[in-house]
């Protein structure tokens, strides 16, 4: 059985920092592209952050950017993402998601996890 299993939300003041983490089990994701993707209340899913297997690419949205750092443990298969600078608009449930191509849009990853809450309190 495939999972990934986001933790490291929670609930903190705006210019803080968190570090998700998103473990994989299941089977391997080698050759996979893995990204996080949020969703806010009454909002669509949005992409956040992805990157490439071998680590070389990375895609930020221009709201995060300058702002969170994802980056991956191939060896532990584990995803993260770095959240410094936190904003109350950041506030939203985050997914981390594997998929065959690196790409911003939802639909094109296969695997999902169960998401974690992440408030941010101005």
């Amino acid at each position: 059985q495939v999972q990934l299993v986001e933790s490291g939300g929670g609930l903190v003041q705006a210019g803080d920092s968190l570090r998700l983490s998103c473990a994989a089990s299941g089977r391997t994701f080698r050759g996979y592209a893995m990204a996080w993707f949020r969703q806010a209340p009454g909002k669509a899913r949005e992409f956040v952050a992805g990157i490439s297997w071998s680590t070389s690419t990375a895609y930020y949205a221009d709201s995060v950017k300058g702002r969170f750092t994802i980056s991956r443990d191939n060896s532990k298969n584990t995803l993260y993402l770095q959240m410094n600078s936190l904003k109350p608009e950041d506030t939203a449930v985050y997914y981390c998601a594997a998929g065959i191509r690196l790409l911003t849009t939802d639909r094109e990853y296969g695997y999902w996890g169960q998401g974690t809450q992440v408030t941010v309190s101005s």
